[in-house]
């Protein structure tokens, strides 16, 4: 059943440790010839939220900053334009584009058939992916179906975790919370054995004072798009498709070059991957 899991291509440890794994969504094979950004006589306008560390949050100085927020700027380097960026409210960000007050959606708004029916985005630059989490001093099994069977396994009750676990670990025994942090306590306190959420979460708290250095990932990445979605990408208008198509490029030129990996290791010192 494990087979149909869709996983990042070809993670990469990163030089700083074993520990950080650096994702790659890019194909190799759809690279193309450059693609120069429209000249439009003024800045790209770049729209973002300030309150989602570390994709994108308020900086020292109050700019916004963040995974997200610098990989556009890199972007925004590559293709020679000169671009701003704007923090609004996260609610607020898709009208905004489509009334015109800016150019270009960089923050961590999900990728659906419905934002595709509205707006043009790139491929992802990053993904949401669900883990497996374990308590460090513990000898448990890598998480398979055939290991996970009358193990238990915590998950947040109504989740596209849980759906998973019932979809793929029809043995384990499932123990639901009302919210992760819930779980998260749970696991730490050994009440569960294993706890499977969002990664990106799970790699906050593992880098934070809560954990108190308790648990660690275990196995790898879990990327199916049914559960788990697209990810995110730079989110742009219908009519400026020529602005997306070398937004992509870029993208893929930012990966190219190692400023993708710089920027991941700044913002993720625990990488969800």
């Amino acid at each position: 059943m494990l087979a149909d899991v869709a996983q990042a291509q070809q993670p990469t440890p990163a030089a700083a440790g074993p520990a950080v794994t650096i994702p790659n969504f890019w194909n190799p094979r759809a690279r193309g010839e450059r693609v120069d950004a429209p000249q439009t006589g003024r800045a790209v306008r770049f729209m973002t939220d300030d309150e989602f560390p570390p994709l994108h949050f308020a900086g020292p100085d109050g700019a916004p900053t963040g995974f997200a927020v610098e990989l556009a700027r890199a972007v925004c380097e590559r293709l020679v334009i000169a671009c701003t960026v704007q923090a609004r409210r996260f609610d607020t960000l898709l009208d905004a584009l489509a009334e015109k007050q800016g150019d270009v959606v960089a923050a961590a708004v999900p990728l659906t058939p419905g934002l595709r029916a509205r707006f043009l985005a790139t491929r992802p630059y990053f993904r949401w992916p669900a883990r497996f989490a374990v308590r460090s001093a513990g000898s448990l099994p890598a998480p398979s179906a055939a290991a996970l069977a009358e193990r238990t396994v915590g998950a947040v009750d109504g989740s596209a975790h849980e759906a998973y676990l019932k979809a793929f670990f029809p043995k384990a025994v499932r123990k639901t919370f009302p919210d992760l942090a819930t779980a998260e306590g749970a696991l730490k306190r050994g009440e569960v054995e294993y706890l499977f959420a969002d990664g990106l979460n799970l790699a906050l708290w593992f880098n934070g004072q809560d954990s108190e250095n308790c648990c660690a990932f275990t196995g790898g990445a879990y990327l199916e798009n049914r559960y788990f979605g697209e990810g995110i990408g730079l989110v742009t208008r219908t009519e400026d498709m020529a602005l997306s198509r070398a937004l992509d490029d870029a993208l893929q030129r930012v990966w190219d070059d190692g400023k993708y990996a710089e920027l991941y290791l700044r913002f993720f010192p625990v990488s969800p991957f």
